[in-house]
């Protein structure tokens, strides 16, 4: 069998989704063809989207290119999380499934937005009671 030009993986997180592909290469992140400070700013982590590459001992080992939309900040950094710890169980599924899982890196955030409620101001947040 072949090694295939690419891994890919699909993170979500909130409502943002990633596209992520592993490349082989030298390490380099690029987010919707930018570099990651540039997307980020100072907004996000890069330690913390590359946390993957960190459990799996697979750190310099691929460039990582991420299309990724919806959400803010920190839903899109989840979503990029996820989508390179999915990438990464393709490139060698039986030595990064249980670091990965360990990590709690391949379990879907399922934290949602509350929906607003009629009558409330906000999810839960009531107006103020007035006695008279």
């Amino acid at each position: 069998m072949s090694n295939p030009s690419f891994y890919s993986g699909t993170g979500r997180r909130k409502t943002s989704i990633a596209r992520v592909r592993l490349l082989p290469g030298e390490g380099e992140l690029i987010i919707n063809g930018r570099s990651f400070d540039e997307h980020f700013g100072n907004a996000a982590s890069e330690t913390e989207v590359r946390l993957p590459f960190r459990v799996t001992g697979t750190e310099g080992r691929f460039n990582v290119m991420i299309k990724v939309e919806g959400g803010g900040v920190t839903g899109q950094a989840g979503a990029i999380r996820h989508g390179i710890a999915r990438a990464l169980l393709e490139v060698d599924e039986a030595t990064n499934r249980v670091p990965l899982r360990q990590a709690g890196l391949l379990t879907r955030d399922p934290r949602m937005k509350e929906r607003k409620k009629y009558g409330l101001k906000r999810a839960r947040k009531a107006p103020q009671y007035t006695k008279r």
